[in-house]
C-alpha cells in the first residue's frame, strides 16, 4: 500500500506531487531543491550553500517519519553546474563526516532544474517494520 507522507519541515510543493511515499519498508524523496522553508526561494550562495539547504531541510523532516541516516540507501543529485561538483561534495562529505556507512550516490549533469535551482537531490531509505 502507497502511503503519501508530508512534514512541515519540508518547503511546500509548488506543483502537484508527494513530497514523501512510503511503500512497505521503502521511502522516497520528490526530489528536492534548496528552497527556504519560510521565504520560498531558493537557498542563494551557489551549489554548495544549495546542498547544504537540501541536506538540512531532509534531516529536519526525517524524524517526523521516524527515519535516520542509517536507513538512507541512496542519494541521487543532478545539477546544472557539474564543473563545480567538488563544491557539492564538499558540503556532502561534511555532512556525512561522521558516518561510517554513508549511502549510495549517483550525480548528474543536467541542463535545467525547477525554479532556477543548480542542485536537486532525491532520497531514497529502507526501514523495515521491526527496526
Amino acid at each position: 500500500m502507497r502511503e503519501i507522507l508530508t512534514s512541515e519541515h519540508l518547503p511546500r510543493p509548488r506543483f502537484r506531487y508527494s513530497q514523501f511515499i512510503r511503500t512497505g519498508a521503502y521511502y522516497q524523496t520528490a526530489g528536492m531543491v534548496a528552497l527556504d522553508i519560510e521565504k520560498g526561494e531558493i537557498e542563494p550562495g551557489g551549489v554548495q550553500a544549495e546542498t547544504k539547504k537540501i541536506l538540512s531541510n531532509l534531516t529536519q523532516a526525517m524524524p517526523d517519519f521516524g527515519l535516520r541516516l542509517s536507513d538512507l540507501v541512496i542519494a541521487r543529485i543532478y545539477t546544472t553546474e557539474f564543473d563545480q561538483f567538488a563544491l557539492i561534495n564538499s558540503a556532502w562529505e561534511e555532512f556525512f563526516m561522521q558516518d561510517s556507512a554513508p549511502p549510495a550516490r549517483t550525480a548528474l549533469g543536467v541542463s535545467q532544474l525547477p525554479l532556477g535551482a543548480r542542485v536537486e537531490m532525491e532520497f531514497s531509505f529502507y526501514k523495515p517494520e521491526l527496526d
